[in-house]
């Protein structure tokens, strides 16, 4: 993978970090409380090597303070820690649940529920893309997904999880204030040009390819960190290129998508690598099957604990919103989480 990276390492929390920050020994994680005071230089995708940041080449210093740079609310939403999103299926087949939204009303009041456990925003998608699935209409989606963006975006930010640039139209049309794009906008010609001009907040995820029935065959990367990174990297480039800001991109590594354990496992470990983009960073990891495959838990439903588990990882190494379906559990396991990390309760 061409271009330079700069990989946060040696991260850091609670009264250590504030020390290693006064005295100069570390930097802020994209400004927020969790410090790192090493790092990997990589270049063209060769390891160049780990060192403290006060030994870090003249060169590579732009790009190293770059990282400690606090990126813009995403949505509009501030949160002391992770935001939550909770993700609402409005589909017949998806493999976290089976079904149990499809129903507009009960997708309605599991939304809802959500928001009362402390949810921030929620994420509504009428397309399972689990690997292996069959693509539905635009239609066939936008009429599942209308009822319940109109319901919900009443209560809380919606975000739209769609490929489809005739359903990310309608669904901002009927109150959806985010776009989530599992094919980072490479899969509709159209869009890349309707976020450009909605001026909506994105998400681009990382796939291999743009079909979710392929994904799992290509799933080959010599370093899949750094090329999920490289991949994002150009996706924002092009999105800037083209007028999206920055500020208004969010990334995702696309947690088992297109991935085997062990590259779910590598990006979540390297997380950082992926926050050093500038950009906000969504972790999706709640009831994958790799989380099944590590805890021997094979009913997607009962994955509870290994999901909040993942969640966890994720917020130490810098993810701004965590997508969930166990959202009290979720928001529970982070406040006690977030206060042993800082060393001292919310005020």
């Amino acid at each position: 993978m061409l271009g330079r990276f700069v990989e946060p390492l040696g991260l850091i929390t609670g009264p250590v970090a504030f020390h290693a920050l006064r005295e100069g020994f570390a930097l802020p994680l994209q400004g927020g409380d969790i410090a790192f005071a090493f790092v990997r230089l990589i270049e063209d995708g060769e390891d160049l090597g780990v060192g403290p940041i006060r030994e870090v080449p003249e060169d590579w210093q732009e790009a190293m303070h770059a990282l400690a740079q606090r990126p813009a609310p995403f949505a509009g939403l501030a949160a002391d820690g992770p935001l939550i999103m909770g993700i609402v299926n409005v589909t017949p087949d998806s493999f976290s649940d089976g079904g149990r939204h499809f129903d507009a009303k009960a997708a309605i009041a599991a939304g809802h529920a959500m928001l009362e456990a402390g949810a921030h925003m929620l994420d509504v998608g009428g397309e399972s893309t689990r690997p292996g699935s069959a693509a539905v209409t635009a239609e066939e989606e936008t009429a599942r997904i209308l009822p319940v963006v109109r319901e919900l975006a009443k209560a809380a930010p919606v975000s739209i999880d769609t490929r489809n640039a005739a359903t990310m139209r309608a669904a901002l049309d009927a109150g959806a204030e985010v776009i989530n794009d599992i094919s980072a906008l490479r899969h509709d010609p159209e869009a890349m040009t309707l976020v450009a001009r909605s001026d909506v907040p994105v998400i681009l995820m990382h796939m291999p390819g743009d079909d979710p029935a392929t994904m799992q065959a290509l799933a080959e990367y010599d370093d899949v960190a750094v090329q999920v990174a490289g991949f994002l990297r150009d996706r924002i480039a092009t999105c800037e290129a083209l007028g999206i800001a920055r500020g208004r991109i969010a990334v995702d590594p696309g947690i088992g998508f297109g991935k085997t354990v062990d590259h779910n496992l590598a990006l979540i470990d390297r997380l950082p690598l992926i926050a050093a983009l500038g950009c906000r960073v969504v972790l999706g990891a709640s009831r994958k099957r790799f989380i099944g495959t590590l805890s021997g838990v094979e009913e997607a439903g009962a994955r509870v604990q290994g999901s909040v588990a993942a969640a966890l990882a994720g917020a130490a190494r810098g993810a701004s919103v965590l997508r969930v379906h166990d959202v009290a559990e979720t928001a529970q396991a982070l406040a006690v989480w977030r206060a042993c990390a800082v060393g001292r309760a919310p005020e």
